[in-house]
């Protein structure tokens, strides 16, 4: 692109000519497209994204693109959310003159925050898996003798025994290096696992960061010895990864929305901060099947529910300081500005003086807690690009804002309109704790948003609520949302695929050699189970849609591998390890007793 060669002279010269940033043309019938591109009308357009910084990796220059059909019609993850960012954008800035504040042309814009989850095991040991070089996770397992009982993994300091802790320091190079801000590491709760989070910043630049930085952690593990998992369940029985989605809206210069001193005072408006959040809290009460949507992977079907992952009903937590207030001005009992409290711990020393902590405690439960000036997405994978993620919570919030924008210019009190508004929507408020079953059940019974199933939740997707409410806010057609559910659907099910073959060939390959060879083990079992995972991936394949094909992958997975997998780890646990060809959890699960760090090794640092 930024040479030719001169045909008189053979000799190199540079032409690059600015143009060709600007727009591409590739194949898109080739990438996932839910039909709206084929062979025969194959074109994929590139436009380049203005809101999300170019840089430049070895020798390739990364520029950040929309990508669309001959018609323009969203190929891509990124345009919907740059629509959805207008749309939030143009009816954020309706509500704000309402309530005071007139930012003229500057925009409302979405900020994020993304931590990123995953766990490092030894490479040699990775090697010794077809699940995990295949599907990214253990499909077959029998725990080691210790797992996370001792909670000694999460915070502990890295150690120097073993790799990590350079291979996380040279992540951090490399992202710098780009201008992506990794400013935190840690331990994560299960053995091997870790965790990066970022400076946040705007969300196009945040997610397009966030790719690179999951290709850079894999990379760079790679050299250290390591397998980088990224995917929401690799281990049984421990915790699995998220990649929490730290979500807020401010003005342009800075004028952060969901901070109620600030807001209100921008504004000079007391009770600004109050119609915003009975806005958003109307927009999850409604349209919970979408944020539900919106965080349905395979690997997710594994995770929510426990170990520190909300479950699959969309509440949202306030805590009790401002649910206090908000009930106080929905039932009419004060229009006063809510001034959050703090509260003094004093522990009783002179080495370590009193200080000051939030009036709110963390509940890890919620899906979608308030944390101060943002709310934290709790359920998000930690494999997924989150751009669906954050363009359904901008459009869901952008229509709620259009509406109290348009009832306020029909004449419609703004206070009276949000107590109403929080009135009919208070039910999706919890508090609790959400992996109490009583609590579930109650949950359920007020009727908040639970779908269980991802594959069920991507089929929301196209209900005509979701369909009509994309197409309002500009952001998808009803033929884009079609073209999605397809896709997310074909990738369930391709996904299973895969590990059922896994399955198929760890059985045939090694299970059962290994059962043979030591004598002992449940070998008519698992000779029987080869032909039951075959007649599944047939009757998969044979589906009459991508609908059907998901349904069936889901009990294949969820309920057939599972009672298989039974089967092979009660394998595991009679044959001698010597007999066993496949890497065990102990083997996966334990750097810092499997691992050791050459004494050579030191890593080189930018300024060096």
């Amino acid at each position: 692109m930024m040479m030719k060669f001169n045909r008189s002279t053979n000799d190199v010269e540079f032409d690059f000519d600015g143009k060709m940033l600007t727009k591409g043309e590739t194949d898109g019938s080739s990438f996932p497209n839910g039909g709206l591109r084929a062979t025969h009308t194959a074109g994929g357009y590139l436009a380049l994204d203005t809101s999300s910084p170019i840089f430049l990796r070895g020798d390739t220059v990364f520029i950040p693109s929309a990508f669309v059909s001959y018609y323009g019609a969203a190929l891509d993850e990124k345009t919907p959310l740059l629509r959805s960012n207008a749309a939030l954008s143009k009816h954020g800035k309706r509500l704000l003159k309402h309530l005071g504040l007139d930012i003229g042309d500057k925009d409302v814009v979405s900020n994020i925050g993304l931590e990123q989850e995953f766990f490092l095991v030894p490479r040699d040991q990775y090697y010794r898996r077809p699940d995990l070089q295949m599907a990214g996770r253990t499909i077959m397992g029998k725990d080691a003798p210790r797992g996370q009982e001792m909670c000694d993994h999460y915070m502990a300091p890295p150690s120097l025994a073993n790799p990590a802790l350079a291979a996380m320091q040279e992540m951090q190079d490399e992202c710098w290096r780009l201008g992506i801000p990794l400013k935190t590491r840690h331990r994560e709760v299960a053995p091997n696992q870790y965790e990066f989070a970022p400076l946040y910043g705007y969300n196009t630049t945040q997610v397009d960061q966030n790719i690179m930085v999951m290709q850079i952690i894999e990379e760079v593990a790679a050299r250290h010895g390591m397998a980088a998992l990224l995917q929401e369940k690799p281990f049984n029985d421990v915790n699995g990864s998220g990649k929490h989605n730290n979500w807020s809206i401010a003005t342009e210069d800075g004028t952060m929305m969901l901070h109620p001193a600030k807001i209100n005072a921008a504004t000079g408006n007391p009770r600004a901060f109050a119609v915003i959040m009975s806005a958003i809290i109307a927009a999850v009460n409604e349209h919970g099947d979408l944020m539900r949507m919106a965080i349905a992977s395979p690997g997710n079907d594994f995770r929510l529910g426990a170990c520190e992952a909300p479950p699959a009903i969309v509440s949202t937590y306030l805590g009790d300081d401002m649910t206090f207030y908000l009930q106080h001005f929905k039932d009419g009992k004060g229009d006063g500005e809510y001034v959050p409290s703090t509260k003094t711990l004093d522990l009783g020393t002179h080495e370590v003086l009193p200080f000051e902590v939030p009036a709110e405690d963390r509940n890890r439960t919620s899906p979608f807690p308030y944390g101060g000036a943002r709310f934290e997405f709790r359920a998000v994978g930690s494999s997924q690009n989150v751009s669906m993620v954050n363009t359904v919570l901008n459009t869901i919030v952008a229509e709620k804002f259009a509406e109290f924008a348009d009832a306020i210019d029909g004449g419609k009190d703004v206070d009276e309109l949000a107590r109403e508004t929080l009135n009919e929507n208070w039910k999706v408020i919890f508090n609790g704790n959400n992996y109490d079953e009583e609590v579930q059940k109650e949950l359920t019974d007020r009727g908040i948003w639970r779908i269980d199933s991802g594959v069920e939740a991507i089929a929301t997707l196209t209900a005509k609520k979701n369909t009509d409410l994309f197409s309002k806010m500009n952001v998808l057609t009803k033929e884009e949302c079609e073209s999605r559910q397809h896709i997310l659907h074909d990738h369930y099910t391709g996904t299973v695929d895969m590990e059922a073959k896994c399955m198929v060939d760890m059985i045939n390959q090694h299970i059962i050699p290994s059962v043979k060879a030591a004598g002992v083990g449940p070998l008519s079992d698992l000779e029987a189970s080869i032909g039951t995972l075959k007649s599944a991936i047939a009757e998969i394949h044979a589906a009459e849609d991508s609908y059907k094909a998901a349904q069936l992958s889901r009990v294949l997975r969820l309920e057939t591998m599972i009672d298989i997998r039974a089967i092979c780890d009660a394998a595991e646990e009679v044959v001698p390890a010597d007999l066993w060809t496949l890497a065990t959890y102990k083997e996966l699960m334990f750097l810092d007793s499997h691992t050791t760090v050459p004494a050579e090794a030191d890593t080189q640092f930018y300024d060096e």
